[in-house]
């Protein structure tokens, strides 16, 4: 097992800043008219005038990373994706600044979330890819305390998982610790996988030198696979799998009573905008 620093708490740790990946092409919606971090899959009400307008589906996640504490985000989008930073603008609408990166074209999101590396590298990063729904509220306030209790590198938010197939999976100890991160087995015993995840300089630096090293470059036609990643991207999994044999250290917290929801397939997105309408 992995063991924790020797007095975590004894630390002064740097801010956490929101990071989001949103170069994607949206290509299992496609036809789409519009990004799909702007998909309206819900109400809310407007804080001035107290009338409903619609809440898209990036707002979830911007709403969990302020409820945490987070004061500021920075979204990478791709070109063309200006409707993105014509919504949020600065950000007084979701109550934190939002600065947005924007880039012509990614390898997958490892290669997105690292295109921000010199803008974030010093502080800790709160992850979550904004075409996934999940809960509690106050989520990344967990995933922050117990990266501050136990000095891990990484922490990763974990959810019951009810098709393991599409999904990464994770296996931890009774601490937390992460032992292994198995992508989209066929069959497996594991039962949770991650949603989101937290994490300090230490995986910033990591996935920086990983992305550029020779050995990458030499495999990277077995890491970015259509078994790890339906489009063949590198996936953020596969980094964490190779972080974790490089001795980063990653914890977890476990939700098993909360929901998740993977909007990004036509099914799955009608299926959030019926549950919203429910209530």
């Amino acid at each position: 097992m992995t063991e924790p620093l020797a007095d975590p708490r004894a630390r002064s740790w740097p801010e956490v800043v929101g990071l989001i990946p949103a170069a994607g092409q949206a290509k299992r919606l496609q036809p789409f008219p519009c990004s799909k971090e702007l998909f309206p899959v819900g109400f809310t009400n407007d804080p001035k005038t107290g009338m409903p307008r619609p809440k898209v589906a990036a707002q979830y996640l911007l709403e969990k990373f302020k409820t945490a504490g987070v004061a500021k985000t920075f979204i990478v989008i791709r070109e063309g994706k200006w409707d993105i930073p014509n919504y949020f603008q600065e950000g007084v609408g979701v109550g934190m600044s939002l600065a947005y990166l924007v880039i012509p074209g990614s390898l997958g999101p490892p290669d997105t979330l690292d295109r921000a590396y010199s803008f974030v590298a010093q502080y800790r990063i709160a992850f979550g890819f904004p075409d996934i729904l999940f809960g509690p509220p106050d989520a990344y306030r967990h995933l922050i305390d117990q990266q501050e209790r136990t000095g891990a590198d990484v922490v990763l938010g974990l959810h019951r998982i009810e098709d393991p197939r599409i999904w990464d999976m994770v296996d931890s100890d009774d601490a937390g610790w992460v032992r292994a991160i198995v992508m989209k087995p066929a069959s497996t015993m594991l039962t949770f996988g991650w949603c989101f995840a937290v994490w300090t300089p230490v995986f910033s630096e990591f996935l920086h030198r990983f992305l550029r090293a020779d050995e990458t470059k030499r495999t990277m036609g077995q890491l970015a696979h259509t078994a790890n990643d339906p489009g063949g991207d590198l996936a953020v999994g596969v980094v964490f799998q190779e972080a974790l044999k490089a001795g980063v250290r990653i914890q977890s917290v476990k939700f098993p009573h909360d929901e998740y929801l993977d909007i990004g397939t036509p099914d799955n997105l009608a299926k959030a905008v019926r549950q919203q309408a429910a209530g």
